[in-house]
């Protein structure tokens, strides 16, 4: 990374390629969620499926993933959409430095907390990326803080000292929040949702998506009534993925 961190990362590609021959690919770059979690070597159908489709995905454990040590999770306090976000942007300039990127067809999609560097990467870096598609994601620090379903509520202290305090950290929260910055976005936006999300709020997304059409972004919005945090049912799940298959399609 550009302050010297070396980031642990999973580089999928369609088949037939090698790391030799792999040049100028449409790539999605795939954050995990949590942000606490990491991405793990293994089969996972939703990579399985974009590498399908002729992408290359690209996971990376940016500062915070679990299994790196203390220090590691600890350096992501605070941190959201700053260098949490700045990993995710070095592992894309780098793969377009390899050569394996198509710099004109770089997509980044991810669920929960990488709906939110989907949104952030959107914002923050709104150069580097072609799409994106946040799924259940978070897009507004200070309502997600306040509105933490009951069950968290023993997290919360910890919460205020890994994310922020929306009183004490309120400039941070501010300046990391995309929804106060969309004013920046140009690529356009797919984003889904469930209307019964507990963790993620549908006004997360609902704000989101309004600023975008306010502004004649291209913004897709799909709301699930009978879903919470993730889509579960299977028609639900069929038709979120045939429409992002859709989407990528259309912009990569």
């Amino acid at each position: 990374t550009r302050d010297g961190l070396e980031i642990e990362a999973y580089l999928t590609l369609p088949k037939g390629y090698t790391m030799e021959t792999a040049k100028y690919l449409p790539v999605v770059v795939n954050p995990h969620g949590g942000p606490w979690a990491r991405d793990r070597w293994g089969f996972n159908p939703e990579v399985q499926f974009l590498a399908n489709r002729g992408y290359a995905v690209f996971q990376m454990n940016f500062r915070g993933s679990t299994g790196f040590g203390k220090k590691f999770w600890e350096s992501s306090f605070k941190q959201w959409g700053k260098t949490m976000q700045d990993d995710i942007t070095d592992g894309v300039e780098w793969l377009k430095q390899q050569g394996i990127a198509n710099p004109e067809k770089i997509a980044i999609y991810g669920g929960s907390y990488g709906g939110y560097a989907t949104l952030a990467g959107l914002t923050f870096t709104p150069d580097l990326y072609a799409c994106g598609v946040d799924y259940v994601g978070v897009s507004n620090l200070f309502t997600f803080l306040n509105t933490i379903p009951p069950y968290w509520k023993p997290m919360l202290d910890m919460m205020h000292e890994m994310v922020g305090d929306p009183k004490a950290d309120s400039l941070l929260l501010a300046s990391a929040s995309p929804v106060f910055h969309v004013d920046k976005i140009k690529a356009p936006l797919f984003v889904a949702q469930g209307a019964n999300d507990p963790r993620v709020n549908k006004a997360e997304s609902d704000q989101m998506v309004e600023a975008l059409k306010n502004r004649g972004v291209e913004t897709e919005y799909m709301v699930k009534d009978n879903e919470g945090h993730g889509f579960h049912n299977e028609e639900n799940r069929f038709e979120f993925y045939s429409a992002m298959e859709k989407f990528l399609a259309a912009h990569l």
